[in-house]
Formats: structure tokens, sequence, C-alpha cells
């Protein structure tokens, strides 16, 4: 499988070979929603609490005897049966993250991109520079790639003044190619990656 890579202004100026074991194979789209569920989870806060008994206010004097009020018993104002008591097995501050096996997650990974592939919606660059920090030049910069909605911008090492320029525009996400996930690429309706990164990716999900 062959890409054209082209320069800032959409012209060709090269191609760069893909390897059909890599991105050739069956696309598992089960896999690509258990890994954003996963990355989904990670982000969860985890902050909702309600408090038990033994966290509710109030005191722990039995109101009343045991007997002979011909009232029910009770130990407790703070009896989870009373308005105003404690919540029985509350919710409480926990993390949602869980992992993925790293095979699975390279897996992932590998389907996401080549589906991406296979429905044309990669684009590979030269470079993925800029010279001056400016919102108008990226913007028009992507225009010219046929970027019009969600995409997710892919280098080695993100230039500063790049990742300066884009991130004001909506829907766009410049990583680093060692930090891409499936969720990136699934969110994305185009992959803008620089050659240097695409091998990369080829190598390391290989």
């Amino acid at each position: 499988m062959q890409l054209d890579i082209v320069n800032g202004d959409n012209q060709k100026i090269g191609s760069v070979d893909l390897r059909d074991e890599v991105f050739g194979g069956l696309v598992k789209t089960d896999l690509i929603w258990e890994s954003v569920v996963r990355a989904n989870a990670a982000e969860r806060r985890g902050t909702q609490m309600a408090k038990n008994r033994a966290l509710v206010s109030g005191s722990g004097k039995k109101p009343w005897r045991q007997k002979g009020t011909g009232r029910a018993r009770v130990g407790s104002i703070r009896n989870p049966l009373w308005r105003h008591g404690g919540v029985v097995f509350p919710p409480q501050p926990r993390s949602y993250e869980y992992q993925l096996p790293k095979k699975v997650e390279r897996g992932v990974l590998r389907a996401a991109l080549a589906e991406k592939l296979a429905h044309g919606e990669v684009v590979v660059v030269e470079a993925l520079e800029s010279k001056v920090v400016k919102t108008k030049a990226a913007a028009e910069m992507l225009r010219k790639l046929g970027i019009a909605g969600k995409a997710v911008l892919v280098d080695i090492k993100p230039d500063a003044m790049m990742a300066r320029s884009v991130r004001n525009i909506p829907g766009i996400n410049l990583v680093a190619s060692s930090k891409l996930t499936a969720r990136d690429v699934a969110e994305a309706e185009k992959v803008v990656t620089t050659k240097s990164a695409l091998e990369k990716l080829q190598e390391a999900l290989a």
C-alpha cells in the first residue's frame, strides 16, 4: 500500500510505503469500542459521595429505652431508616480507571488506523511546522489539505509554534505519535500525520 506525501499546499512531493501485514488486517470494531470506553472511564472524576451512618452528624445516644414505651426499638437517630439518617452502602470517591493489555491496545490502535486508511481519511504531510504563532495561517493550511471538521494531527515531537497555532481551532488535536490513542483516531474525521510519525507508528505496531 502506498500513500502520497503532500506539502502545506497539498501538492504531491513523494510517497510512503505501508506494510499490508500491519494495516491491512481485519478491523475489530468491538476492540476499538472497548478502548474508547476505557479512555472515557479514565477521565471520570469519581467525586460523588454520600454519608453513611458513621459520617452523619448527630448524637449516638439511644433515643429512648428499649422496652416499655410502645414504640419501635431504635438505637440511634443516625439510623438509615430515619429521615436525615445515613445512607446504606453510599457511593464513595473512587477512580474508574482500568487497563487493557498492552498487546490489545497496540492492536486497537492498528485497527483504528487501518479503518481510516481503508476509507481514505489519512493525509501524509512533509512536516507539521509553523514559523510564527498564527491561527489564521494554520487554519488556511488545514483548509488546503481538505480538513473541514475534526482532525488529529500526529508528529513524532509536536512543534511548539504549531501547537500554539492550532490550539484555538475547534476539533483540531495535535498529539505526539507515542501518545496517540485509538480514541483520538476514532473521534477524528481525518488523520493528518507526518511521514516520520507514520513510519514510527508502523514500526511500533508491527
